[in-house]
């Protein structure tokens, strides 16, 4: 008999490419080749090989190691399996006219040129979060897959979960009343090790071998290379990441805007630590205001990075692990007019709070579909099956609100936002920080 409980022929199989083989493009590969709907037919990075275990990842990425990563786990079955692997995701896209679908997790500033390139050739697309560099990239992202109608996906994980969708349900059924306040945090960044002094480093050190400096820096304009940017911590400079709220927020403010229907807020406001043209900021403090939506009233949404956190709700016991805020260095808290919903970072299972609320409630009956894993949402959608929930278009409504926070961090100002017209009509001067320029020949299309 061939194959067996799960098989899926290679021919019915969906053909991805990764493009970013780094530490989110390795997990993701990882994931992948969990799935029997996938089959991952190319490897793209630009650095041969890369050393991240002296950093979160704790292993070895790069084209080549994923490579042998994959052949590896397709040899089991086909011993003479071979992945495909390129420096220039231009090239393999070109030449490897069977790739059915890209993974984009490139650093943030390349997202939004790898995936329009790709969505323009037909191709699906999966990018990790945040979905663009800019409020101006994540617009056109969205309206090339509505163009293109490809099957997308943004790497918010959470959002497949179950956890999401009960917080939406609870929220929904009433089980706190209607929502005034939603604070978020998390603790993720900490990108400033190697930075000596303020604005760009002045060491030149040879670019690593087996890395193609010119490629990784894509639409920006020429600097010489430092292990400042690459290949880790250029998610704490301006150019090329967008700081913690960037990195984190698409995970914790997610149930927020899913259940609260968030999109267009009135104004936008941040303060931090200090703020630095070339570095972001090590601590934040967002604050964002929206109007009534619906039968929603008003409600205030606060981002808080780098150790901040929101006060402790009067009646809550902060010495009571049961009635701790998120867990450990994330999480989100609903704040309505009956009691709290709290939830875990990545858009965990909720809770209740106070303690008698969480024993009285009575849990409503699922209203939202369960879906088997976030991957798997994407490649069934690959396969013509219905959009997944992350799709560029609810993922890019989110990922502008976040990156709206930056906006209002560099300019120094509470931002009266029109989204309509994608400006702020109070701060000309935000233009420069919603579009952002670009090296000539990397241009969106």
């Amino acid at each position: 008999m061939l194959g067996g409980p799960g098989f899926v022929a290679p021919s019915e199989r969906v053909a991805v490419a990764i493009i970013g083989a780094g530490g989110m493009g390795t997990s993701n590969a990882k994931s992948l080749l969990a799935e029997p709907e996938a089959q991952i037919v190319a490897v793209c990075d630009v650095a041969e090989r890369t050393d991240l275990k002296a950093f979160w990842y704790r292993y070895e990425a790069g084209r080549k190691p994923v490579k042998a990563l994959v052949e590896a786990h397709y040899g089991k079955a086909s011993p003479n399996y071979r992945c495909a692997d390129y420096e220039d995701f231009r090239v393999m896209l070109e030449k490897e006219k069977g790739i059915d679908a890209i993974l984009c997790a490139t650093p943030d500033h390349l997202h939004a040129f790898v995936s329009t390139v790709a969505m323009r050739m037909g191709k699906h697309v999966y990018c990790e979060k945040p979905l663009g560099h800019s409020v101006w990239e994540v617009r056109q992202m969205a309206r090339v897959a509505k163009e293109t109608g490809v099957a997308t996906q943004m790497g918010n994980h959470g959002h497949s979960g179950a956890g999401i969708r009960m917080t939406c349900e609870w929220i929904w059924d009433g089980a706190i009343g209607p929502v005034r306040e939603v604070h978020a945090w998390s603790d993720a960044g900490r990108w400033d090790w190697l930075r000596k002094s303020p604005g760009r480093p002045v060491e030149t050190p040879p670019v690593p071998a087996g890395f193609n400096w010119d490629l990784w820096l894509g639409p920006r304009e020429h600097r010489p290379y430092h292990p400042a940017y690459a290949p880790y911590a250029w998610r704490g400079w301006w150019a090329f990441g967008t700081g913690t709220i960037g990195d984190m927020a698409c995970h914790n403010l997610d149930p927020a805007v899913w259940a609260l229907n968030l999109e267009r807020p009135l104004s936008v406001e941040a303060t931090s630590t200090g703020v630095d043209d070339e570095a972001i900021s090590i601590a934040g403090l967002y604050t964002y205001q929206f109007g009534p939506r619906g039968d929603q009233p008003p409600v205030k949404v606060t981002w808080y990075d780098g150790g901040l956190r929101p006060p402790i709700p009067e009646g809550l016991d902060p010495d009571d692990p049961r009635q701790r805020l998120g867990e450990r260095n994330d999480g989100i808290l609903f704040v309505g007019d009956k009691g709290y919903i709290t939830c875990p970072g990545w858009s965990g299972t909720p809770r209740l709070l106070p303690l008698e609320l969480h024993k009285a409630y009575k849990r409503p009956a699922p209203t939202l579909p369960r879906v088997k894993g976030h991957h798997a949402d994407w490649l069934s959608a690959c396969k013509g099956g219905p959009a997944a929930s992350a799709n560029f278009e609810y993922s890019a409504r989110l990922t502008e609100l976040v990156l709206l926070g930056n906006v209002a961090l560099r300019t120094g100002k509470k931002l009266i936002w029109d989204a309509a017209e994608m400006r702020a009509t109070n701060a000309p001067e935000a233009d420069k920080f919603l579009k952002g320029t670009y090296r000539k020949g990397w241009e969106l299309a």
